[in-house]
């Protein structure tokens, strides 16, 4: 019977865990065993015995090298890689463009790994898709603090006192987080205007009663997956330039651009944020892979000229129940795919599981994070 291993995120600001007692049901019954690292799921509000009600062994974290397969949520670090077992099967999110030293150690140590970020956008593969499930929970989060940060109602008000105008939120990118971001702040009220190269956008846009904002374009600019494709400095020059005169009257701004394997793309300038009002705020999901803002910092919020930028990679950590609870059901889902009758098999021939392999059998299988392995970046 094959044994998965659930353990307790150490990254800074993780809140998230692989599992949850509802999904380890679900997995008990499909005939793994399950192991959960003592106090794994504490930040989520899930307590070891109720893990143990779903049949769960609580166990220490040294447990990690008897099993066979291992789900997490953030990328393990290499000390993290070398813990496991050789022939692992390992399931989580990887960021493997910017973790190519922790890629060389999973393959060194023969485990193959299943990079969440990596499953393709197909339609058999919407119930592992983790991406869009965390970007949901992203979108929505960021109208919250945005709304919360911002020293204005969102909403129209008529009082007696006078009349306050709606605020005026920009979100950059209409992909699962950005139209999410446009659902809620247009709930809260306000008036949103939204930025997208992808021709399919625009309708969308629409049906949630935002402005789409017109970039002109001789092309459809939708990529592999549904994904924007990279552009020439000449659509970008314009696309900014039509962007500053949007955000002059922008109180709040989502971006929420992503390239998947690829630094985020940079859509505001230093003179953009500087054309913002005082007292408005940025909040960026894509800081983790860069930043689509260049005054993005990681460690935390900036002030700039008055307006307020601040990262939101973690934003869905902040929601951990809900975001736990919606990774799981992914974590789910994939494991269909691999656990039959409690044996494990990784069919290479699975179109879902081959577009989703990182490394395998001591090689990094995926093309282009072997080619960043393979020039040295690593």
């Amino acid at each position: 019977m094959t044994t998965l291993f659930v353990p307790k995120e150490d990254a800074p600001g993780e809140r998230r865990v692989a599992a949850t007692p509802a999904s380890v049901a679900k997995l008990v019954s499909s005939g793994l065993t399950v192991q959960v690292q003592r106090g794994a799921g504490a930040h989520a509000r899930y307590d070891d015995a109720a893990y143990e009600e779903a049949g769960a062994a609580i166990v220490d974290a040294g447990a990690v090298a008897d099993a066979q397969l291992v789900a997490r949520v953030a990328p393990p670090s290499v000390e993290d890689v070398r813990a496991l077992a050789e022939g692992t099967v390992l399931l989580s999110f990887t960021a493997p463009h910017r973790n190519l030293e922790m890629v060389t150690a999973m393959a060194e140590r023969r485990v193959t790994s299943l990079a969440m970020e990596l499953v393709p956008r197909i339609s058999r593969a919407q119930a592992i898709d983790a991406l869009s499930s965390q970007a949901n929970i992203a979108g929505y989060r960021a109208v919250i603090t945005a709304a919360y940060e911002l020293d204005k109602y969102f909403p129209l008000f008529m009082t007696a006192a006078g009349t306050i105008r709606p605020a005026t939120v920009v979100v950059l990118g209409a992909g699962v987080a950005g139209l999410q971001a446009v659902a809620t702040a247009r709930r809260l009220g306000a008036i949103v205007k939204v930025s997208d190269i992808r021709a399919a956008a625009k309708e969308e846009v629409a049906s949630l009663g935002a402005t789409f904002i017109d970039i002109p374009q001789e092309e459809d600019l939708t990529g592999e997956g549904g994904y924007a494709k990279e552009v020439g400095e000449d659509f970008l020059a314009r696309q900014r330039r039509i962007l500053t005169e949007n955000l002059t009257g922008a109180h709040a701004v989502i971006t929420t651009a992503a390239i998947p394997g690829r630094p985020a793309p940079r859509l505001l300038t230093t003179e953009m944020v500087e054309a913002m009002p005082a007292g408005a705020v940025v909040i960026d999901l894509a800081a983790a892979d860069g930043g689509n803002c260049e005054l993005t910092d990681l460690a935390g919020p900036v002030d700039h000229d008055g307006v307020r930028i601040l990262p939101g990679h973690l934003l869905p950590s902040e929601m951990p129940r809900e975001a736990s609870s919606v990774y799981a059901n992914n974590i789910v889902a994939f494991l269909a795919l691999l656990v039959s009758d409690g044996e494990l098999t990784v069919d290479l021939d699975d179109e879902v599981v081959a577009g989703s392999l990182l490394t395998h059998d001591g090689e990094v299988v995926n093309e282009r994070i072997a080619e960043l392995v393979a020039g040295g970046n690593a």
